[in-house]
């Protein structure tokens, strides 16, 4: 799911942030709005689906929410899978601010529909099977791993980073729907597991 979260703009966002004139504090304002309205909307969406999973002792009604959910993000990621052009904002990227980075990170890691769709599907998911809050840090931490991954890369290779970075993000742009459905396809056969046995 952490792939879902980061596919498309994001990590096309935390390519640029790591290739902009700014690029450390870039990407680590970025990183971190992003911790925050990811942490948040599976911290609701748990405390909620685990209020509501107590009042009702059934958790059958969760596990179809998931699978309408997962459903509803593997159409969307079908239908815009033919990128159109990139969304103005990506131009200002390259003199990005730390603030602009942080808003950014916040916004697009916490608004943006699939990611929406997913941050609720995985805190359905860990009420759906019984598990503690605690163990949707895995989720947030490999996603903001990956989306550090770009900084991370130009810490480790510096002035190179900056020739193979846009190739990986133009393979991402190519490719990055079909890594999604197939990250989908799994957390659906999850749950219908759930949901079945």
């Amino acid at each position: 799911m952490a792939v879902v979260m980061i596919a498309g703009p994001q990590i096309l966002s935390a390519i640029f942030l790591a290739t902009s004139q700014n690029w450390w504090r870039n990407s680590a304002a970025f990183v971190f709005g992003a911790s925050l309205s990811i942490t948040s909307i599976v911290t609701i969406v748990y405390f909620l689906g685990d209020s509501a999973t107590g009042q009702r002792g059934s958790n059958d009604t969760l596990h179809i929410v998931i699978l309408v959910l997962l459903l509803v993000a593997m159409v969307h990621v079908y239908r815009a899978r033919e990128q159109s052009e990139p969304p103005k904002w990506m131009g200002k990227l390259q003199t990005a601010t730390p603030r602009f980075s942080f808003r950014l990170g916040f916004l697009l890691l916490g608004f943006f529909p699939t990611d929406i769709l997913t941050s609720t599907a995985v805190g359905s998911f860990l009420v759906g099977t019984g598990a503690p809050w605690i163990d949707s840090f895995p989720f947030v931490a490999l996603t903001l791993l990956l989306l550090a991954l770009p900084s991370l890369t130009v810490l480790a290779f510096g002035e190179r980073a900056g020739a193979f970075l846009p190739k990986i993000r133009d393979w991402m742009n190519a490719n990055s729907w079909v890594v999604n459905e197939v990250v989908i396809l799994f957390f659906i056969a999850m749950t219908l597991n759930n949901l079945v046995g």
